[in-house]
């Protein structure tokens, strides 16, 4: 894929009045520093330089990803420029935010892979003619040690230990190595080297935006506006006592939706999402208004809506934002013939499996033990026998079964044990 070049000529474009503009913008925004100036720099009536990193540490994109780049199209929509910062430079100290420990560095290549791929799928979000892709390997990569002492000079210790994951660490007596203390400054460099406007980032982030402020200040220029998006809980979040519960989004946590996955995988791990958890997601993900979601939740609440026609509707909107509606279609009708043929629970537990290299899949009775559906292999065999394992509404009939990978399962173990079981 073609990259825009590193600098883009914009269109000509009439700007929405400034109080308009920010009315739109504050929408999903946790944390706005400096409201006023925002609204100052919107009056100007020029394109604003809005910036974001992203440290390509792994080669994939997922949900959790996309609502701060979905704050960054809307950005773009309202005539402003994006400034898509590829940290293969940064992601070699590795960002400390919500760490309890030091992160491991990836190597060189891990970089170059996740930094191609990232700004591969960015495009599925981002209008590319307002997108500016940087690689910060330009600039960090040119500075002598002299050059860092110099900005290390501009930030104080007793500051850089105010950020609540290195207090907790130096609290607990958890080692925060030296270089950790230098992932703030380096981020503040690129918005010095790149003389943003805004930067914007997710909650985790605010301390490291604000750094950069401050060192803007200190070298005499307009300190940047700061602007956090929320963190998006994983797809196995539950609401306890009233409240939403649940680790955020990730690979690692295997509770994410990937925007590079197939259609129907998609498709089938957000209709296996509480009802509850669904309205943040249309909430954070949804391009649909506030007015609209407010009324088809209220519906829903009186009976008037299906909540499962709504998480369909949820679905199918975001299938067809990274696939096209066909595929969306298409998604949703096999959704509904995998699922039309049983009583089939439409909120599953999901589970991934690794195919061991060269069997091409994973054995029945081991995917039943792996999915928590069996104590064991051979507690598996004897169900299967017994004709009470189904798979895709399917009776299986053979211990020797396997499950294909590349594909998402849903498996029934049992009268009321049920899981969707992805195997890659």
């Amino acid at each position: 894929m073609t990259l825009p070049p590193a600098e883009t000529q914009l269109p000509a474009q009439v700007f929405l009045p400034a109080e308009e503009q920010l009315a739109l913008l504050e929408r999903g925004t946790v944390d706005l520093h400096v409201r006023n100036e925002l609204l100052g720099l919107l009056r100007q009536g020029r394109p604003l330089k809005v910036k974001a990193g992203f440290d390509p540490t792994r080669p994939d994109l997922h949900l959790g990803h996309t609502v701060l780049m979905n704050k960054m199209r809307q950005f773009q929509e309202l005539g402003h420029e994006v400034i898509f910062v590829v940290g293969d430079f940064t992601a070699q100290i590795g960002d400390p935010s919500g760490r309890s420990a030091t992160r491991k560095v990836p190597t060189r290549a891990e970089i170059e892979h996740g930094a191609k791929t990232y700004a591969e799928q960015a495009f599925k979000i981002l209008d590319p003619a307002r997108t500016r892709v940087v690689y910060n390997s330009g600039w960090l990569g040119r500075m002598g040690f002299d050059d860092v002492i110099r900005l290390a000079g501009r930030y104080t210790l007793a500051r850089m230990l105010e950020r609540d994951d290195f207090k907790k660490r130096w609290t607990e007596h958890v080692g925060i190595s030296l270089h950790e203390l230098l992932y703030p400054l380096a981020q503040a460099q690129d918005s010095v080297e790149l003389d943003c406007d805004i930067e914007l980032g997710g909650t985790d982030q605010l301390f490291n935006l604000l750094v950069g402020r401050d060192i803007m200040r200190e070298l005499g220029m307009r300190p940047q506006c700061v602007m956090t998006t929320p963190i998006l809980e994983g797809t196995s979040a539950r609401v306890e006592g009233g409240k939403l519960v649940g680790d955020k989004m990730s690979k690692s946590l295997d509770n994410y939706v990937g925007v590079a996955e197939a259609p129907a995988m998609q498709l089938g791990k957000l209709m296996s999402i509480s009802d509850d958890l669904m309205w943040r997601y249309y909430e954070l993900l949804s391009t649909r208004s506030v007015t609209e979601i407010k009324q088809l939740r209220a519906d829903c609440a009186a009976g008037t809506a299906s909540p499962k026609a709504a998480k369909m509707g949820l679905a199918r909107e975001i299938v067809a934002r990274y696939h096209g509606e066909a595929e969306a279609e298409a998604a949703a009708e096999g959704w509904e013939r995998q699922f039309s043929r049983r009583e089939v629970p439409t909120e599953l537990a999901e589970v991934t499996l690794d195919a061991a290299e060269g069997e091409g899949g994973v054995p029945l009775p081991r995917a039943l033990v792996g999915a928590g559906l069996c104590k064991s292999t051979s507690d598996a065999r004897r169900l299967i026998q017994a004709g009470a394992v189904d798979v895709d509404g399917e009776r299986a009939t053979s211990i020797d079964a396997k499950l294909s990978a590349g594909a998402r399962y849903v498996v029934k173990a049992g009268k009321r044990s049920w899981a969707a079981i992805t195997v890659r």
